[in-house]
């Protein structure tokens, strides 16, 4: 039985494609009947997510510690930042999911990451740990190589390298 769900991360320099091909991989794998959630990681601050004058912005500045926004079309969840680590935040958040698509997190030594490489970029995978496979459509010598377009393809290693359950 499964103890913590599988997360990979797709990793790359800034509009390398990362969530563009991700998104696609997501897409593949939900129409093949698994269960997906996604952990997006940004440096951006002051997103405004949460907007003040909103209830759910009342309740945190009264120093809630988690809020929920349920509406008829979609349900919310605002939070300070967890200091959960991507693991641990992945299996209490989203422990009914086969699998966890994560973008970012690359100095991340735990997790499993796929880079996604354009034009004439140094490749991560020389320094950043735990690169599994490349996705380039540039020549790049890795032992798992992907062009950027092989999407069905990505999503099958992705099953196989997890051993995720068939359906």
């Amino acid at each position: 039985m499964q103890t913590t769900t599988p997360i990979i991360s797709f990793i790359g320099w800034h509009n390398s494609g990362k969530t563009t091909l991700a998104a696609k991989v997501v897409h593949h794998l939900k129409q093949r009947g698994y269960a997906v959630a996604v952990i997006k990681s940004t440096k951006e601050t002051g997103i405004p997510f949460n907007p003040p004058g909103t209830d759910t912005h009342a309740y945190l500045q009264a120093g809630a510690d988690n809020v929920t926004l349920i509406a008829p079309d979609q349900m919310a969840t605002f939070s300070p930042p967890s200091r959960l680590d991507i693991q641990t935040m992945a299996d209490t958040r989203f422990p009914q999911m086969d699998l966890v698509i994560a973008e970012g997190f690359k100095h991340n030594p735990d997790i499993p990451k796929i880079e996604v490489c354009s034009d004439d970029e140094t490749p991560l995978f020389q320094s950043v740990p735990g690169v599994v496979a490349v996705a380039a459509d540039v020549a790049i010598q890795h032992p798992k190589i992907f062009s950027r377009d092989q999407v069905s393809q990505i999503a099958d290693f992705i099953i196989e390298f997890f051993q995720l359950r068939k359906l």
